[in-house]
């Protein structure tokens, strides 16, 4: 235990993305060690590398890269050799693996990842596609959603539609009030449909705070339905019922974090599609040919 602090330099030739993802997955198992991050992204040059040194020369820590050029990878390690810094390329022994997999080499090619290509458009559609679908918005868009989320507000719906878009998936999510009738489309809903249920004390601490941010119009906050604690308990209630009715899968998100949410609305997209499709072989017409031809061998 120590709260001794550490710097930790990021350098990217790209955006620096993946080395965040990597930082913040392993440091999240250290505790109470103050790491700060020296983030340097977009060095594609030898100017800009040069700058990079000089902030390690000056805070000396660790040293994490994704970088193609093969010159730029030898002046940094060169360097962080003489400073007696440590300086690892995460990605190498992945690249190796694969290479050896594959029996290719791996092209010179800075930051694959993010081409404009069709992938790269279907995340932008699926962005503009929660935008104009949050909410219980245009509702007659249903038909061309990936996944439906339903719930009581708060329940975290629209941040995790959001994430997935960013995965190129159109999410639409439709919130689940007393009293208010549910959209036509989730009738014979075209697409999964998945509720988001959270905790009720939980659900109670996140609206009052919601309400005193907006400042809640003039309404006290001791006296309204949206965050009583009876009237929030009836809605929950409410919620889950109509999920089990409808056979739809329920997620409890109290604890989850929107990642974890949306990793298992992924897996539950995946079985969704594998029962349709087994289903439509199950009541697939038997072909005639195939019949013929099967009592003549």
């Amino acid at each position: 235990m120590t709260n001794r602090q550490t710097n930790l330099h990021l350098v990217s030739d790209s955006t620096g993305e993946t080395l965040n993802s990597i930082a913040r997955a392993t440091l999240a198992r250290f505790d109470n060690h103050h790491v700060i991050h020296h983030r340097w992204s977009l060095v594609r040059s030898r100017l800009q590398l040069d700058r990079v040194l000089e902030g390690i020369e000056h805070e000396p820590g660790p040293v994490l890269y994704t970088l193609v050029d093969s010159s730029l990878r030898l002046a940094l390690e060169e360097t962080c050799g003489r400073l007696g810094v440590t300086c690892l390329s995460p990605l190498d022994a992945i690249m190796e693996l694969l290479q050896g997999t594959l029996g290719a080499r791996a092209k010179e090619k800075r930051a694959a990842q993010h081409v404009m290509d069709a992938d790269y458009f279907r995340r932008i559609d699926a962005m503009h596609y929660v935008l104009s679908h949050d909410d219980g918005q245009g509702t007659q868009g249903i038909n061309n959603a990936d996944v439906v989320l339903v719930g009581v507000s708060r329940s975290s719906k629209t941040p995790t539609c959001f994430y997935l878009a960013n995965r190129g998936i159109k999410a639409a999510n439709v919130p689940l009030v007393p009293g208010a009738a549910l959209p036509v489309a989730l009738e014979n809903p075209p697409c999964p449909v998945i509720g988001l249920h959270i905790d009720m004390n939980a659900l109670i601490d996140i609206r009052r705070h919601r309400l005193k941010i907006i400042g809640a119009g003039g309404v006290r906050q001791d006296a309204t339905d949206y965050i009583d604690p009876d009237a929030v308990k009836a809605e929950i209630i409410a919620a889950r019922r109509l999920c089990t009715s409808r056979g739809w899968p329920v997620i409890d998100v109290t604890r989850r974090s929107i990642e974890e949410t949306a990793a298992t609305i992924l897996q539950l997209m995946e079985s969704w599609h594998a029962r349709r499709k087994d289903a439509a072989t199950i009541h697939a017409p038997e072909d005639p040919a195939a019949t013929v031809l099967g009592s003549k061998a």
